[in-house]
């Protein structure tokens, strides 16, 4: 029973955790937005607009999951990572306010018609005083919502399961799997409980925190420069030998071995 007081198994069920709550809670919101990107669609389009969209999503968080893994391998790039997931709390929070000052019920029922719209019903694009679009200018509004949610996951899904791969693989494809079949029962359930959406928040902001300061670590390994950092910057921030052995990770060959001869100048 050892393993189950093991830092490993502890890291691994944090990780999880942080995954499972931002899938919940991006899940919500992309039911949402896509739901009104159709609205200015007939009735009869809107589940066929909706499905082609929801099949493109799915092809691009396979293509950003592969493309992100190799990314945030780059030099610099889990900062930039780090960043944008500080635009996407900035926009999480926006709505949070914006829900918390609506009224209840109108909240509620702008909800319901979101929702419906999202599954080919509600009233006609007249009948909400829009104007009707095309059925390709609709696709490509959808797509482009479906291109911001999916980038939003994919980054926040790697931000927190980036040390354990198969989490990172779980979370993508929950994710893809939320979005398909429960998206309209997890945006009903933030609606109704607002303080989920508070806990994704605070989910999301510790994980883009936690990802500027891993790479502006592993900045300061990859770019040979533990030792003047250490030498700068107050005890309690100096790199150690053990964060130089996982920034160096992505490095091969003789830019390893390089990258590894700083364990002799960090804290051990």
């Amino acid at each position: 029973m050892e393993f189950l007081s093991s830092p490993e198994l502890a890291s691994q069920l944090s990780a999880l955790g942080k995954v499972l709550a931002i899938d919940l809670v991006l899940a919500g919101d992309n039911a949402v937005a896509v739901g009104l990107a159709a609205a200015a669609l007939p009735q009869e389009l809107r589940r066929k607009a909706i499905l082609i969209g929801l099949a493109a999503a799915v092809v691009l968080r396979i293509v950003f999951a592969l493309v992100t893994v190799q990314l945030l391998a780059i030099v610099g790039l889990l900062i930039a990572g780090g960043v944008l997931l500080l635009w996407v709390c900035w926009k999480m929070w926006r709505e949070l306010q914006e829900a918390a000052t609506h009224d209840q019920a109108e909240a509620q029922a702008e909800l319901e018609l979101a929702l419906a719209i999202e599954h080919g019903k509600g009233p006609s694009p007249e009948e909400m005083g829009l104007k009707r679009k095309s059925f390709g200018a609709a696709l490509v509004q959808i797509l482009i919502a479906d291109v911001t949610m999916s980038l939003d996951n994919v980054l926040a899904v790697a931000g927190a399961a980036h040390d354990h791969p198969w989490i990172m693989v779980f979370g993508l494809v929950l994710s893809i799997g939320l979005m398909g079949v429960a998206a309209t029962y997890i945006a009903k359930l933030l609606g109704r409980y607002r303080w989920i959406g508070y806990v994704g928040l605070v989910i999301v902001l510790y994980v883009a925190i936690h990802m500027i300061w891993d790479g502006y670590r592993s900045t300061v390994v990859r770019a040979l420069a533990v030792e003047q950092h250490n030498a700068s910057a107050p005890a309690f921030l100096d790199v150690t030998a053990e964060e130089v052995t996982k920034s160096c990770r992505p490095e091969k060959g003789e830019k390893l071995t390089i990258c590894l001869a700083q364990q002799a100048i960090a804290e051990p």
